[in-house]
């Protein structure tokens, strides 16, 4: 008698997360969300060209499915995605699914706004995309952080965040620093607490501003200076590419 393969417990909660993610339009929601802010079902219903009630219903799905969460205020349904290892799939996922060879952007619009996201976003909570990468390179460089054993940052780096200003929890279970696939850059940028408490200080401090209302960022003038200033970034290789 032929011997059969246990069957695994969890393939049935893959399979059903696999099929949340298998829609266009859940998909896209979910890419939207990746701004780490809270978006309405109306907003994200604009932003995917889709009727209000197919929004619901997807959206529906999602936060069933522990993809999103969802908070009502008044007559608004905000959502959000469920947490940052779900921004953290999701992010692996787009990288993954890029072709060797893009398609061509259909549109002026959509060439623009490939543009802005590939020069510089906010991946959930931390920053991605070239502006990212030549951070997380400027730091490796620098001696705040190392990536031969897996992202960990150095003594110095501590410092340094501590010079800067800004705190790092310690006391989450969230890692303090780790590597997160970048989509367009095809290579890690730094995510975990440090990554997101470095985002955050970026943007008070008014080193980048966000274009539009998507996840797009760019540096500002100061935001150069600072980055030159701090990490030897000069503002050619931020803008390059």
């Amino acid at each position: 008698m032929a011997r059969t393969t246990p069957h695994d417990p969890t393939a049935p909660r893959l399979a059903a997360l696999a099929s949340l993610l298998a829609d266009e339009t859940r998909a896209s929601f979910c890419l939207a969300l990746l701004d780490g802010r809270a978006w309405t079902a109306g907003e994200l219903a604009r932003g995917a060209g889709v009727a209000p009630s197919t929004a619901s219903e997807h959206l529906g799905k999602l936060v069933a499915g522990g993809v999103l969460a969802e908070e009502r205020q008044g007559r608004h349904r905000y959502l959000r995605l469920a947490d940052g290892r779900i921004a953290q799939l999701i992010e692996e996922l787009a990288a993954h699914a890029l072709p060797g060879a893009r398609t061509p952007p259909r549109t002026l619009r959509e060439a623009s706004l490939h543009h802005a996201l590939a020069r510089g976003r906010t991946c959930y909570d931390h920053l991605a995309g070239r502006l990212g990468i030549r951070i997380t390179d400027a730091m490796t460089e620098r001696g705040l952080l190392r990536q031969d054993t897996g992202f960990a940052l150095t003594d110095d780096g501590l410092e340094w965040f501590a010079a800067l200003g800004v705190r790092l929890g310690t006391t989450s279970r969230r890692p303090l620093a780790r590597g997160c696939l970048d989509w367009t850059e095809r290579r890690p940028h730094l995510a975990g607490a440090s990554g997101a408490a470095l985002c955050r200080h970026v943007l008070d401090a008014g080193w980048c501003e966000r274009v539009g209302t998507g996840r797009a960022v760019r540096a500002t003038p100061a935001g150069l200076r600072a980055l030159s200033e701090h990490l030897g970034i000069e503002p050619a290789a931020v803008h390059a590419g």
